[in-house]
């Protein structure tokens, strides 16, 4: 039986990740036509065909998130109405990922409500990066694949060769992920109990577990503001752990004042994936930039096979 070709198309979030991942397919990254009407209003149309197609679109949440997602329903839409086979999102940082639940009387969930709209739009698959809680799969009624980073941190953690580790989870909510971390890595674990009275604002009560003279590496999904990191760190370092510590999170938003706070906390390195480009002006000493762009063309190229994709990312 012969397979439909792969076009990979990218919006105008994160074209350098697009290229990167067209570039490990072995593939050209087919053109797409983006622009505005003097309103203000988005058209996108495919530079060529995509009929019988089967169509790989790269569009991550960054800053400009609203633009962005508004960019990507018109773009499914787009593919769509020109009769492609199937439609798959690239979305490394699914926007507003964080608002999954209702906490409060009268909340949205706008998560769940982001995922009817790409349906709508016309995705049939969604490829992601660590969403903000796992249970948000359910939220979409086509597959999607949701990619864990804690083997791709540890791969570059591991050739540091640091000794007495322990990771440290900034607030409970994270702690089964950490506790993943740790145990790929081998280390201890430790949780900072925080509070959060409202939103991009966190206190620190208590912290749970060893870290004197230990060396940390604190594990998040995300720095926004990097305020809970922050305090994080300075908990840390009042309990008496190890001058050396490290920062791994998967998506950088870095929102500011985020980059400022990071550059004067004292981490001995930042480690963070390109799930979200980073601009050069918010680049600072000791961050690193990790590129998930390998592990998402293996993602795409076996989901055009029709081969595992859990075995890429648990193996």
């Amino acid at each position: 039986m012969q397979k439909h070709p792969i076009k990979l198309f990218s919006g105008s979030s994160h074209p350098e990740l697009a290229k990167e991942i067209a570039k490990n397919l072995g593939v050209k990254l087919s053109p797409m036509h983006i622009s505005r009407f003097a309103c203000g209003e988005i058209y996108a149309k495919p530079g060529e065909t995509v009929r019988g197609c089967d169509v790989f679109v790269v569009q991550t949440a960054t800053q400009n998130i609203n633009e962005d997602l508004m960019e990507l329903f018109v773009m499914l839409d787009a593919f769509k109405r020109s009769f492609a086979n199937k439609i798959h999102v690239i979305m490394p940082h699914y926007g507003y990922s964080r608002q999954d639940r209702v906490a409060t009387p009268r909340e949205p969930i706008s998560a769940k409500l982001m995922a009817d709209l790409i349906s709508a739009a016309g995705a049939d698959h969604v490829i992601t990066m660590v969403l903000h809680s796992d249970q948000e799969q359910g939220f979409f009624d086509f597959p999607v694949d949701n990619l864990y980073t804690k083997k791709f941190f540890a791969k570059y953690f591991k050739t540091k060769k640091l000794k007495d580790v322990v990771v440290v989870s900034p607030d409970a909510g994270g702690a089964k992920d950490a506790k993943k971390f740790a145990d790929v890595l081998g280390a201890d674990l430790a949780i900072i109990h925080k509070t959060r009275p409202k939103a991009n604002v966190s206190e620190v009560l208590h912290l749970v577990g060893n870290v004197k003279g230990k060396r940390c590496i604190i594990y998040d999904d995300m720095i926004d503001t990097a305020g809970s990191v922050c305090n994080a760190a300075k908990a840390l370092k009042k309990h008496g752990a190890h001058d050396d510590i490290y920062l791994a999170a998967t998506h950088p938003v870095f929102s500011d004042p985020a980059a400022d706070r990071l550059s004067k906390a004292g981490f001995k390195e930042v480690v963070v994936s390109n799930s979200v480009p980073v601009p050069k002006e918010k680049h600072f000493k000791g961050l690193k930039v990790l590129s998930v762009a390998p592990l998402l063309a293996k993602i795409v190229q076996n989901v055009h096979d029709a081969k595992s994709v859990s075995s890429v990312f648990t193996t």
